[in-house]
This record gives structure tokens, C-alpha cells and sequence, in this order.
């Protein structure tokens, strides 16, 4: 069974930064899309920024030039570079992935989510 593991959220004033970090472990066959997702208090998940194993990306209007995406296909890794932070982007951030197992079957993967809280 696959998981993802985050790490690297935290608290942070407003303008800082923070990267985070997120691990597929377990018995991987193959990993397609990776991304970062967020949800705010009493709001619906949001996608924050997505990347296609072959490296394409997508962000959210909110954090375009803001933040970035990136992954390491030969370590299953995909990590979120956030800058200019706002108090705006305070969430739970999770990171999600596509799994394509060895039975040809596609299955979603969600992380446990780390906490973000930016100050102002």
C-alpha cells in the first residue's frame, strides 16, 4: 500500500516563506500526477498547484508567481515552494497523487495534511 507523507508546514509571518515536502512510500508501481491541495477553515479543499510526471504545471490564480511545484520522479518526491506568504494562504495542505498500480488501476492518494499559519 502506498502513502504520502508531508512534512514542512509550520507558523511564519507574512511575506516569509516555507517549503513543503511530500514522500510516496511503499510498493510503487507508478505515480502519475503529484500536487498540493489546501483547505481553509469552513472552506472546501482548494487546489493549490498541480505537476504531471512529465513535469507540466498548474497553480491557482491566488498563488501563481507566488509558489512553485516540483518533483523528483526517481524518488516519488513532490515539494511546494511557497513565497510572499499571505495570511490568506493559512490551511491544512494536502498532498495528493495518482497512483497506477500494477493491475493497471488508478487510485487516488491523499496525504495526512500540514498545517500552514500565516501570520500578519
Amino acid at each position: 500500500q502506498v502513502q504520502l507523507v508531508e512534512s514542512g508546514g509550520g507558523l511564519v509571518q507574512a511575506g516569509g516563506s516555507l517549503r513543503l515536502s511530500c514522500a510516496a512510500s511503499g510498493r510503487i508501481f507508478m505515480i502519475n500526477g503529484m500536487g498540493w491541495y489546501r483547505q481553509a477553515p469552513g472552506k472546501q479543499r482548494e487546489l493549490v498547484a498541480t505537476i504531471t510526471s512529465g513535469g507540466s504545471t498548474n497553480y491557482a490564480d491566488s498563488v501563481k508567481g507566488r509558489f512553485t511545484i516540483s518533483r523528483d520522479n526517481s524518488k516519488n518526491t513532490v515539494n511546494l515552494q511557497m513565497n510572499s506568504l499571505k495570511p490568506e494562504d493559512t490551511a491544512v495542505y494536502y498532498c495528493h497523487a495518482e497512483e497506477l498500480t500494477i493491475l493497471h488501476e488508478y487510485l487516488e492518494l491523499w496525504g495526512q495534511g500540514t498545517l500552514v499559519t500565516v501570520s500578519s
